[in-house]
């Protein structure tokens, strides 16, 4: 199965009470949300409204709307494989994408690297993105508490400020606004959306992978957002490396304390490299810093190679690397971004600088 076909999987996560339950509750009801499947840990958690349940059986409920609706049992590989086989067998509808809640406690890490892991799951599913909830009123004082916030944020690709309708006077748009600056600084990458009632239109929280649906054909400017990020010469509202405040006052002496741990930036490099190189100093970097390594996105100019080749790491795991025909854009340079935990640029730059210099004379080696 080619990778623009494989089923596309967006992982729904966020704190507690940050307003998931509410989000899927309403997304299972949208008309555009048919022929999903959603996986969640418990049906009772979501409080199905039984006019609109179709059928159900102890592990899966079917609503009116096409949505699938299972429960979690043993592992989340043996419930991947299941509902495919199931898909395939007929025994529930021919869903075209999944949603994968995880636990208000939960770093999705875990949840990407099965994705990329189980040589099943990655023939089969693609990741599409992370969603990640963040309470408008409490989203602030969770992120001053709970590293397990602040990572949410970090690995997102969309970012839904939820319960916004309980922020509307003017101090607490002061407060949301500086919070939505906050956010911004943590991943610049992530476009932030305002949830009224738990109300939103499903179209922008989707196709935030490398394929385009429509086109089946990648999408590396929507994917890799590297205009985001505080690049050279470019001036942005925000910074990436964290010594600073945003503007607004904490009642809390341990402000940002989480936040000057986390890095956001992307590295360039205008030279081609031998595919050996990029590998070999990836494989050093995760080595030596892989739980570090929140998430890496990029697009790679290879000696020898037309095309680039696009690849998508999380903490110590890569996906398959990704050849692609054409350059997105006239530009041929390598861009990677990278969110990081207590590894800053520099550090990473490098690495990269000094792998390539010690690789200067190595015969070039084979394709990717």
């Amino acid at each position: 199965m080619e990778a623009a076909e494989a089923l596309p999987v967006s992982i729904i996560t966020g704190f507690l009470g940050s307003g998931k339950t509410t989000l899927l509750s309403r997304l299972l009801r949208h008309p555009d949300m048919g022929r999903t499947a959603v996986i969640i840990n418990e049906f009772g958690e979501i409080g199905i409204d039984h006019d609109l349940v179709a059928s159900s059986s102890e592990d899966t409920v079917l609503m009116a709307s096409g949505c699938v609706c299972c429960t979690i049992r043993g592992d989340l590989v043996n419930t991947l494989r299941d509902l495919y086989i199931r898909r395939v067998r007929g025994e529930v509808p021919e869903f075209e994408r999944v949603l994968i809640e995880t636990t208000g406690l939960a770093d999705p890490a875990p949840i990407l690297h099965t994705l990329m892991a189980d040589p099943m799951v990655e023939a089969r599913y693609r990741l599409d993105g992370v969603i990640a909830t963040v309470d408008a009123v409490n989203g602030d004082m969770q992120l001053d508490r709970h590293i397990e916030s602040v990572k949410q944020v970090a690995m997102a690709d969309r970012l839904l400020l939820t319960k916004a309708d309980l922020a509307q006077d003017p101090a607490s748009r002061r407060d949301l606004a500086a919070l939505k600056r906050r956010l911004a600084a943590l991943n610049p990458g992530a476009p932030v959306h305002e949830v009224m009632h738990g109300e939103i239109d499903p179209g922008p929280l989707f196709n935030a992978g490398l394929y385009n649906p429509l086109t089946k054909t990648p999408d590396v400017a929507r994917w890799l957002k590297d205009e985001a990020y505080d690049t050279e010469g470019h001036d942005h509202d925000h910074h990436h490396d964290h010594d600073h405040h945003h503007g607004h006052d904490h009642n809390h002496n341990h402000a940002h304390r989480h936040d000057d741990s986390i890095k956001s930036f992307c590295l360039f490099r205008d030279e081609p490299l031998p595919w050996q190189i990029w590998v070999e100093w990836l494989q050093a970097l995760i080595a030596t810093r892989g739980n570090d390594i929140l998430r890496i996105k990029g697009i790679l100019n290879v000696e020898g190679l037309e095309g680039p080749v696009a690849v998508h790491g999380v903490q110590h795991l890569f996906h398959q690397p990704v050849m692609l025909d054409v350059w997105p854009s006239e530009s041929r340079r390598s861009r990677i971004v990278f969110i990081t935990q207590n590894v800053g640029r520099e550090a990473v730059e490098q690495m990269l600088d000094a792998w390539a210099e010690a690789n200067a004379d190595q015969p070039p080696p084979g394709r990717p």
